[in-house]
């Protein structure tokens, strides 16, 4: 599985900005579809995802700001950013938990992208 991530950049506080993540297989297929976030120095954390049944859970720093939504006919993942803020600022990856077998789960990644707010 493939995930291709786009859609950073520059945006200023306030601003907003919409990340994709286009997957090479089936999204409906995956287990759970995700965006995580990684600041210098930081760990990577969850920011948002979205289960093969469509349940969605955020990280708390984001809710209400930020909206995960899934695209089947474009095999995409979106992430909308609203009223971002410079603790936003961070690598952005998209996450796609997949079944190798029957039984086992896979966790593929996308190659990430930069967001970074600043005035």
């Amino acid at each position: 599985v493939q995930l291709q991530a786009s859609g950073g950049g520059l945006a200023q506080p306030g601003g907003s900005l919409r990340l994709s993540c286009a997957a090479s297989e089936n999204i409906f297929s995956a287990n759970a579809l995700g965006w995580y976030r990684q600041a210098p120095g930081k760990q990577r954390e969850l920011v948002a995802r979205i289960t093969s049944g469509g349940i969605i859970d955020y990280a708390d720093a984001v809710k209400g700001r930020f909206t995960i939504s899934r695209d089947g006919a474009k095999n995409t993942v979106f992430l909308q950013m609203n009223s971002l803020k410079p603790e936003d600022t961070a690598v952005y990856y998209c996450k796609g938990t997949y079944y190798v077998t029957s039984s086992r789960l896979y966790d593929y990644w996308g190659q990430g992208t930069q967001v970074t707010v600043s005035s």
